[in-house]
């Protein structure tokens, strides 16, 4: 099942072309259009949530987890509680890179490291397809929340992220 999942999130890397998207698409989709049959149409239906711990601040997190939930992320949904999030998980580090192509809402996303460590925290303009990438190659999970929700919680890069089930690799198991 370990393997299928992996196989799943390989391919989704493969067709956004290693990033994930909140509303956010890849650069390499970026050129593409709304009518393309790669551009999801329309908002996903709510994921499989999990709460995370960011220092002492708790929030609920949506799981991207397959190619097309981290491919859709965000896109065409209109609001976000305060203390929610999409939590995208990429089965290797790489250096990833977000847009905003059919997302309505500003947001914010933190480039997280496999030890669950905050990189970079960036601000996601609605609608921006410009891409904002990370500056380290190590990004292997993004969280997406409301524009300046880290800033708002005094949470800022070097923090951890856990789950309830204790580190971010532990929780998302690759083998």
């Amino acid at each position: 099942m370990n393997g299928l999942r992996i196989l799943t999130l390989l391919l989704g890397l493969g067709l956004c072309g290693g990033c994930g998207g909140g509303g956010n698409k890849a650069a390499v989709l970026a050129s593409g259009d709304a009518a393309s049959p790669k551009l999801p149409i329309a908002a996903q239906p709510k994921l499989q949530t999990m709460k995370l711990w960011l220092g002492a601040e708790e929030m609920t997190a949506e799981l991207a987890l397959t190619g097309l939930q981290m491919q859709t992320g965000m896109m065409f949904r209109t609001n976000l509680a305060e203390d929610a999030g999409m939590l995208f998980v990429f089965p290797m580090q790489h250096r990833a890179s977000f847009w905003m192509k059919n997302c309505p809402l500003p947001l914010s996303a933190a480039y997280i490291d496999p030890e669950g460590v905050i990189l970079e925290i960036h601000d996601l303009q609605a609608h921006n397809t410009n891409s904002v990438e990370a500056a380290s190659d190590r990004v292997q999970f993004v969280l997406e929340t409301n524009q300046g929700w880290f800033g708002r919680h005094h949470v800022t890069p070097g923090m951890v992220v856990r789950t309830e089930r204790g580190t971010l690799l532990e929780t998302f198991s690759f083998k």
